[in-house]
This record gives C-alpha cells, structure tokens and sequence, in this order.
C-alpha cells in the first residue's frame, strides 16, 4: 500500500577503526523532511532523528547519543540544513524547535549543542519539563498541536517505555514517530500497563488518520523474522528497514494479549516485546 523510504542507510564497518561512514548521515524525505541517522562507529545505538520544516519554524526531534561536537556534529548539520532551506524559501525570521520522544540518554545527548543556538527554543524531554509544554501535565489524554506554520504536528503522550514517551505524527507526510515505543528491535517495556494503553491509543488514534509509515529510532533485528542484533553491535549489514508497516500496531497488541498480565519477553517476527525488571 505504502512505498517504502528510497534509502539505504549506515549501518556501521566490520571493525570500527577502519569506519568508512558518515558521521550523520542526512535523508531528504522530501524538501521539508530530514531523517538523520547517527554512525555506529561514534555510538552502537546509532539514533535516527528527524527535522521537519514548517513556514514558520523547524523542529528537531532528539538530538543523539552523543555530546561532543567533535564527533557529533549535529549543530552544524542541523544549521546547514536550514541555511540550505532558508535559501531555497528565503523569509525574514525563521526559528528552531527542539523536542525529544524521550529522555534517554541516546536521545538527548546533543541537547548542549543547541543550548546558545540564537533563535532556538530548546524543550528537555524530562516529564515535568515536557508534559507541562504540551499539556499532558492537565490531561495526559489530550493531542497536543505543535503548529510549524503550515505543518501542524499532533502529539500523544504514550508512557510504556518512559514515562515521558511522547508520540509525534506529521499529517503532511502520514509519519507516526514512535520513539522506542515502536521499532524494528527489542521493544524495552519499563510499565508493561501503561504500555498497552498507549498502544491501544495509538490505535484509536490511526484508525482515525492516514498513516504512511510508523518510524521509531532505532534498527535492531535482522532480516530475519526473530532474530535480533545483540546489544552493543556496531556493524548491522543486514538490518531490515527503519519504517513499519500501521499495522504493526495491531500485531503489536496481539502480542500482548497472548502474553497475558504476568509480562514476559516475547519474541514476533519484527519486533520483540522486552519487558525490564
């Protein structure tokens, strides 16, 4: 039904000496969609992040899993992405928003980059922080709106993975950014309830919306139904794609019925549901 993304992306060397990849490798979706991917060499949990352009503003969504400039250049990648932008859509003021799905530490690690960058406001992904910007703070129910001008993002609080797990979809593109609330890997369950009942809001959420395609931040299985990459790999050449079909959502759900109320991993062909201590 939906195409699939026209890339292949870095998926790390044979020997993180001899790295032959980008630092951040950049994907143009379209002219007003970015998704980065981070080098496994710098970092294993190699994040995918995503900047998407409004009329009025851009938003980052996570800033990595590193901090240092040096091997992380995220700042002057995000900046040339816009001087680039703003050259082809010249306008006299144009701001950057800068939001997380979460706040692990993969996630978040590149915030400083962006902490002295003019024109910029910087959202931490901690709850209290994050929840009070989009209201989940008074009604953890709500959908919240970020509107970029033009191109307004819906939000959804969905905990299960971290308790300030937010979900982002992009009308323009039918995107759910799903965080490591969904991906193709071991799907981290840190309150197993709460995130069954976020699955079940993304379901009555999509059921209501078109949906291109569900995109986490991360690769971890193989192509392999089942088999997953082992934690701290940093050469993936046979990785499946980042992006999930919707109805991965309900497969998702299935799962987690068979599993029952006493949470224990379970692994399905492009996922696993991973339920912590």
């Amino acid at each position: 039904m939906h195409a699939g993304l026209d890339v292949r992306w870095i998926h790390g060397s044979p020997s993180a000496e001899h790295n032959t990849d980008v630092d951040i490798q950049v994907y143009a979706y379209d002219a007003n969609t970015i998704i980065l991917r981070q080098n496994m060499a710098v970092d294993y949990e190699a994040p995918f992040l995503f900047l998407l352009f409004g009329d009025e503003r851009a938003v980052l969504i996570d800033t990595g899993a590193t901090e240092s400039a040096e091997f992380f250049p995220l700042r002057r990648v995000v900046d040339d992405l816009v001087e680039d932008w703003l050259a082809r859509y010249p306008r006299p003021a144009y701001r950057l928003l800068v939001l997380h799905t979460h706040p692990h530490g993969d996630h978040i690690a590149g915030d400083g980059q962006f902490a002295d960058r003019p024109d910029t406001t910087l959202v931490a992904g901690d709850r209290e922080t994050a929840w009070q910007y989009f209201g989940f703070d008074r009604d953890a129910e709500a959908v919240a709106r970020v509107d970029l001008g033009g191109r307004v993002l819906e939000c959804l609080a969905t905990p299960g993975h971290h308790e300030a797990a937010v979900t982002f979809y992009d009308p323009r593109t039918g995107f759910l950014l799903t965080g490591d609330t969904v991906y193709p890997g071991r799907l981290y369950i840190e309150d197993w309830a709460a995130f069954s009942r976020s699955i079940d809001r993304l379901l009555e959420f999509t059921a209501q919306r078109p949906v291109s395609h569900v995109l986490g931040c991360h690769i971890e299985m193989t192509t392999t139904p089942g088999v997953d990459y082992p934690v701290r790999t940093t050469y993936q050449p046979d990785e499946p794609p980042l992006e999930m079909r919707p109805g991965i959502l309900r497969e998702i759900r299935s799962a987690m019925d068979e599993v029952g109320d006493t949470p224990r991993r379970k692994v399905c062909p492009e996922f696993i549901l991973y339920p912590l201590p």
